[in-house]
């Protein structure tokens, strides 16, 4: 399938569109349809997502998962019974001084913010990581490629 942009409010782009939805919008049925704490939760969470990152692409993936990206996926949005999981792929390589990561600790590159029913994440330090993060991508991306030796 390929990507579609649009540009939605200050230039917020979206791909990864579903049956011709802007995944913006497949993110909001979702939050929608979940129609308790963990839609709430997540919609608090990309709230602050958005601040942190005003161009940050948002996409929808691997059959109805969120994801939010800029030079390269920055987290992962699931909800499950228990817990809204936002999973960053290269959390591995961030600095958490706010201790935010909680799951996931154990693998090289990625890491997780569990966050239950009645649980409050630090809004700031959020950001803070999130913005991390996209500095991340962006960082990998001009990096030149590593010659193989011979």
């Amino acid at each position: 399938m390929t990507s579609i942009f649009n540009f939605l409010g200050k230039n917020m782009k979206t791909s990864g569109a579903k049956q011709g939805q802007p995944a913006a919008e497949l993110i909001s049925k979702r939050i929608a349809a979940l129609g308790d704490w963990r839609g709430e939760t997540l919609r608090r969470m990309r709230k602050l997502i958005k601040e942190a990152v005003p161009d940050v692409v948002e996409e929808w993936k691997w059959m109805g998962t969120p994801v939010w990206s800029r030079d390269g996926i920055i987290c992962t949005g699931e909800s499950y019974k228990n817990v809204v999981k936002l999973t960053f792929l290269k959390g591995a390589s961030l600095k958490d001084p706010a201790r935010l990561f909680n799951s996931s600790l154990d693998g090289n590159a990625r890491r997780a913010i569990d966050i239950h029913e009645g649980e409050e994440v630090n809004a700031s330090a959020f950001k803070a990581l999130v913005r991390q993060a996209a500095a991340f991508n962006s960082a990998g991306k001009s990096r030149p490629a590593k010659k193989a030796k011979s």
